[in-house]
């Protein structure tokens, strides 16, 4: 399974480097079985900039998530501290084998009424 995961554009751009490992969320996925992570680089970027597998989710609470994953985060402590800020549990997915797509994607290029997902979206699967 799929999903399309809207991403600020300098963490999808850590990410596709390679200098972000772990995507960290406020809340996941509730179905099984997401593989891939399709990512949506938000305003001003506005596109679909490329993918990575999911290696692992970490559910954690946020101190022990960033005890965990502070090594690839990407970020300066005092994000990780501000984005879960009163959160209980956080999450960290773990990045495997980023690609960046040659050519960025316009999603409404094809589809006019495209609207992003406020954190993730499924997508269909395809036979």
């Amino acid at each position: 399974m799929k999903v399309l995961l809207s991403i600020k554009p300098q963490y999808a751009e850590a990410i596709l480097s390679g200098r972000k490992r772990y995507e960290y969320r406020r809340a996941i996925f509730k179905r099984p079985g997401v593989q891939r992570v399709i990512i949506y680089a938000s305003t001003p970027v506005r596109r679909i900039v490329g993918e990575f597998c999911v290696e692992e989710i970490i559910e954690a609470p946020p101190m022990m998530l960033w005890a965990r994953t502070a090594e690839g985060s990407g970020l300066r402590k005092s994000q990780f501290e501000a984005y879960f800020a009163g959160k209980e549990m956080g999450y960290a997915i773990r990045v495997h084998a980023p690609v960046r797509y040659a050519s960025p994607i316009d999603p409404r290029a094809g589809n006019a009424t495209f609207i992003p997902p406020q954190s993730f979206r499924y997508l269909p699967s395809r036979p």
